[in-house]
């Protein structure tokens, strides 16, 4: 992949499609990185074939299952006969996108060239190293006896920092990673050093489409999603001041509902998502179903308490009056509701979390 933009594919896809295309084999990895950006295992019927790849001589879109806004765009190297170094900042329009790198062995001069353009015209980017975890497993059989982990990884990160330093890249972003095992060396890496670095629209998106390889990677997207949700909660308490406003456009059950949804997909806890989850795991789907409390969304909201229902005749006469206490009233029921839902929605992304890694170390 060498870069990523919030657009749509041009509505004229058929012509790119009718692009030259080369076929080659996927020696970098990119495809296998852009499945695991999209969340999509190699099997999946949108996924990027891994093996050969068809390299086309244009940009070519990948779209996210979940985030049809989201595009990640190949674009075509500076080695291809349509886009010469010399006018290739100019046909790619390097201002539109945020790039990665990807690399497997050696530094090419294509790569050079890329970095080169790259840096003259002042955008930032990320060199990723790929299949580190074959590398290891080379040196691992070749030399048994003096094979040091800590000291292969060193070597490669310092042969792609001399190449970078050797064409003026001095303080370069450099991440060596498997594309099969993301909670391995310096994806988790990535992820922080996009989320700080990214403009905050994307920064978010980014934040929300991280696939859930640890306790960290949900973490994140809960601490993102709880400064949404402080911000709807500022929203709603404007609207609750006007009379009345409440009964047309507050957090009711059906948009409750909608939240929750919001959220499971988020965390990739919707139906197809845990359908899958099911099948790797070999579990009848049922009792992953019956082990996840996000499923069960009248079992949150239902409350026959007289408490309850002493705090919804509250809530309904000061939205007919509107005014302060309205506001506070409506902005609690948004932040708490909400908190709860995502607070939910994390643990039960965890414990799924917990059931995969048993599957990967068996």
């Amino acid at each position: 992949m060498r870069g990523s933009k919030n657009e749509r594919p041009s509505a004229n896809r058929k012509s790119e499609g009718d692009c030259r295309k080369l076929l080659r084999e996927d020696q970098t990895g990119k495809s296998s990185f852009i499945n695991a950006l999209r969340g999509l295992s190699h099997e999946a019927e949108e996924s990027v074939d891994v093996g050969t790849v068809e390299t086309t001589m244009c940009k070519t879109p990948y779209q996210h299952p979940k985030y049809p806004t989201v595009i990640f765009w190949d674009l075509p190297g500076t080695g291809t006969p349509n886009f010469h170094p010399d006018s290739y900042v100019e046909k790619v329009v390097f201002a539109n996108y945020d790039f990665i790198i990807i690399s497997s062995s050696r530094f090419s001069t294509n790569d050079a060239l890329l970095v080169q353009n790259i840096k003259d015209a002042g955008k930032k980017f990320y060199f990723v190293r790929t299949k580190v975890d074959s590398d290891l497993y080379s040196e691992e059989k070749t030399k048994p006896t003096t094979f040091k982990k800590e000291e292969v990884l060193q070597r490669i990160r310092d042969y792609c920092l001399a190449n970078l330093n050797n064409i003026g890249v001095t303080e370069p972003h450099i991440f060596l990673i498997s594309n099969f095992d993301l909670d391995a060396f310096d994806f988790p890496k990535l992820e922080e050093t996009l989320l700080k670095e990214l403009p905050g629209h994307k920064r978010h998106m980014f934040a929300m489409l991280l696939p859930n390889i640890s306790d960290a990677s949900i973490e994140i997207k809960k601490h993102f999603l709880q400064e949404k949700i402080f911000l709807e909660a500022l929203k709603s308490a404007a609207v609750s001041f006007t009379p009345f406003m409440n009964f047309i456009s507050g957090f009711d059950l059906p948009q409750q509902e909608k939240c929750l949804k919001e959220y499971r997909s988020y965390f990739g806890l919707d139906d197809k998502s845990i359908e899958e989850i099911a099948e790797k795991l070999d579990t009848p789907l049922e009792d992953i179903k019956g082990q996840l409390k996000c499923l069960d969304f009248w079992s949150l909201v239902k409350d026959d308490s007289i408490i309850a229902q002493a705090r919804s005749a509250v809530e309904a006469f000061c939205a007919v009056k509107g005014g302060p206490a309205s506001s506070v009233i409506q902005a609690l029921k948004v932040y708490c509701g909400r908190t709860q839902f995502l607070n939910i929605v994390g643990e039960d992304a965890k414990l799924l979390l917990r059931k995969m890694e048993t599957l990967n170390v068996a």
